[in-house]
């Protein structure tokens, strides 16, 4: 996934607040999936168009951590959800 690349939702979820993490659940699959921490914020982020370096910018501006290290986590959690089938 390249870093300027646009993100888009393929999939719409059932997503629930628990406790301060997102629990996700996929109909078609039968999986769940629990998101906390950064990757709340992140999926927040893509409910619009947005791109990883946009992710990266706005997470700095929330955690304190380099740059490296949130470009890294943030492209792992991307590829995650897209090899789920989530994004595109």
């Amino acid at each position: 996934m390249e870093k300027n690349a646009i993100i888009k939702l393929k999939k719409q979820l059932n997503v629930t607040d628990l406790a301060g993490e997102k629990v996700m659940i996929d109909f078609e699959s039968g999986k769940y999936f629990l998101i906390k921490g950064a990757g709340n914020d992140i999926w927040d982020m893509l409910q619009e168009e947005i791109t990883p370096t946009q992710i990266v910018d706005r997470l700095l501006t929330i955690y304190e951590v380099s740059r490296e290290e949130c470009e890294e986590s943030v492209m792992k959690f991307l590829e995650q959800m897209k090899g789920n089938g989530f994004i595109e």
